[in-house]
């Protein structure tokens, strides 16, 4: 575990140096686009509107299960082939790099703050749209600010801690598995009729991948913010009552960290989704709540990195 500290240490201080450059992504494209590539073929070819939900779940089963297999199977492959010692360990973590998304998602919310703290509510509304799902145009700015935040708690939860976690505990086999899950959650964890059946299995297998993942970003969210009895106290209550099972922890531990409420009514194609408040009673985010949530996110990304120095240096 020692050596694994230490390839996602250096994995997570890539990540934040670089991100993931446009030029190389012109040239090869991203693991998580040729995961997708992969399920998007299978979610055509397997997912037929002719089956029953019966059929249509069994497939949905065998895709996230082959997927997975896929991706853990090409990271076991490529840990087999590296060399021993400090040339592996760094070998590596340039292979995990590209499965964290430390910078990227940072200077997409940042990307968000720009323009709110100006009062550019258009552009700032062109931003968030990049990183949440729901329809950005009726947001007003506390709207965009409280989806700008949500968005940064959440992805903490699954496009870093995640993955660092479990490429700790099962090496590159198990950070690129934990791709190809949350991968598949994304594209097809839907509860539509065209996935409420075939995405059955992605969303059950990402829920429990994320289980612990959420709730340690959670509590580090709550720690570092110099109002931990608040933070935890918000996210013991209100977590539980998210829409999702996980994305409630750091939501939460965020909201009551910074004395705002979250989550709460949001349109998605056009149709109201009536979500319970986060933190409810407290005041709407504004553009300077989002700077302060970026900063405790910078410290968050700072804690796990000394928390993974620890074993490494044991």
């Amino acid at each position: 575990m020692g050596d694994a500290a230490v390839i996602m240490l250096l994995a997570l201080g890539i990540d934040c140096a670089v991100g993931w450059p446009d030029w190389v992504f012109a040239r090869i494209g991203h693991p998580v686009t040729w995961i997708g590539a992969l399920i998007g073929g299978l979610d055509r070819a397997c997912n037929r509107d002719g089956d029953s939900n019966l059929t249509r779940r069994a497939a949905g089963v065998g895709v996230a299960v082959g997927v997975i297999a896929i991706a853990a199977g090409a990271g076991l492959i490529a840990t087999l082939l590296l060399p021993g010692g400090w040339p592996g360990r760094v070998l590596a973590a340039l292979l995990a790099w590209p499965l964290l998304a430390a910078r990227s998602l940072h200077d997409h919310v940042a990307a968000v703050g720009r323009p709110l703290a100006v009062g550019d509510i258009a552009a700032a509304r062109q931003a968030v749209g990049m990183i949440v799902g729901r329809d950005p145009s009726t947001l007003d700015a506390a709207g965009v600010t409280r989806a700008a935040i949500e968005s940064l708690a959440e992805n903490c939860a699954d496009g870093i801690v995640a993955p660092v976690l479990w490429g700790v505990v099962l090496g590159l086999p198990g950070i690129a598995a934990y791709k190809a899950i949350n991968t598949l959650d994304s594209m097809i964890g839907h509860r539509t009729p065209q996935h409420e059946a075939f995405g059955w299995a992605a969303a059950r297998i990402d829920d429990l991948a994320n289980l612990a993942p959420a709730r340690l970003t959670g509590l580090l969210f709550a720690v570092v913010s110099g109002r931990p009895w608040v933070a935890c106290t918000a996210m013991l209550r209100d977590a539980p009552r998210h829409r999702s099972p996980n994305a409630g922890w750091p939501e939460a531990a965020v909201a009551g960290a910074l004395g705002i409420r979250l989550s709460g009514p949001r349109i998605y194609a056009g149709r109201v989704s009536a979500e319970p408040w986060v933190n409810d009673g407290a005041a709407d985010p504004q553009a300077a709540d989002l700077a302060a949530a970026l900063a405790l996110y910078r410290v968050v990304m700072l804690v796990l990195a000394l928390l993974l120095a620890l074993p490494a240096l044991i």
